[in-house]
């Protein structure tokens, strides 16, 4: 095959088309008509020698060809993208620019506070917007339409650059007149009620259920390699929401330590060591090749690294 004779738009078709496994939402990511895009499905089907997409009763499936295919494809347009991307110059001070967000509850808890501070201190017209995991998708990073994805990733596509901001351990918060206080200890925590806040990632989860404890994360999994379980009363995706359960009534709510310390003034609320040991987990920030040579992203980076370690 000689790469002279190849329409280098069909690269970017196959891309879309291996992302959206439909002719006519792929046309519309485009812009283009759903005939140019089945023309194009037709004219790379024919150079590749290879069906590309294929109907199943689930819908177009890509071939195991277009499955090798699709990361090679990926990286060297996200590649070409970057390489070609404006080296603009970024002033802060008079900076417009709007700073996208994706940024768990935890995340946007304790982060959001001080970095807004500092953006009002040194790029005061700038705007901070904050999304949830479960607005965007992985693709909204890679392309750019998100600035900055904050959380705990398990799984990364490769293409994506990341740092990590911190380590953080686990407290126990409970209301200050809660008597499990006067001898906290792993029977009496056991003995109580529970608030449970998730852990969150890209999607939304739905449905919770106390004996499914593959599904009920860091701190279940600590108390089942004891061979424990506790008693959850209640269930919330917002920590802050778990806070105020726990200062309300006479529930635990045990959560990350760095969360727990905004409420550490608070006279109405005891924060506890946890009385079994859990592992710290990383919260990590991760964003698109296409931004990591940005001025502005690169200042914005910083700006979190500088709030992160004020918050060790």
């Amino acid at each position: 095959m000689n790469i002279n004779k190849i329409d280098l738009n069909l690269l970017v078709y196959l891309d879309t088309l291996l992302r959206e496994c439909n002719v006519t939402r792929a046309a519309n990511q485009l812009s283009i008509t759903q005939p140019a895009m089945s023309n194009g499905l037709k004219r790379l089907r024919n150079l590749l020698n290879d069906p590309i997409l294929v109907r199943t009763s689930d819908g177009m499936v890509p071939t195991e060809r277009a499955k090798e295919l699709q990361p090679v494809i990926r990286g060297v347009l996200l590649t070409l993208e970057e390489t070609l991307q404006p080296n603009r110059d970024f002033e802060p001070s008079k900076s417009r620019r709007v700073f996208r967000i994706m940024a768990s509850d935890y995340a946007a808890s304790t982060l959001a506070p001080k970095l807004l501070n500092k953006l009002q201190l040194h790029a005061p017209d700038t705007t901070l917007d904050i999304v949830t995991p479960s607005d965007v998708t992985f693709h909204d990073v890679e392309n750019g339409k998100v600035d900055m994805a904050i959380n705990r990733f398990d799984n990364l596509p490769q293409s994506f650059h990341q740092k990590r901001i911190w380590k953080d351990s686990f407290s126990c918060l409970v209301n200050s007149n809660n008597p499990v206080i006067e001898n906290f200890s792993l029977d009496s925590y056991l003995k109580a009620r529970h608030i449970w806040v998730s852990k969150t990632g890209f999607g939304v989860g739905v449905g919770m259920d106390p004996a499914d404890i593959q599904k009920l994360g860091w701190v279940d999994e600590a108390l089942a390699k004891f061979g424990k379980q506790r008693n959850i009363a209640s269930f919330t995706r917002n920590y802050h929401v778990a806070i105020h359960l726990a200062k309300e009534q006479n529930l635990i709510a045990t959560l990350p330590s760095k969360v727990a310390k905004i409420y550490q003034n608070s006279a109405d609320i005891k924060i506890l060591d946890a009385p079994f040991p859990i592992a710290p987990f990383e919260l990590d920030m991760i964003w698109s090749p296409l931004l990591h040579r940005d001025a502005s992203h690169i200042w914005l980076r910083q700006q979190i690294s500088e709030v992160a370690q004020e918050l060790q």
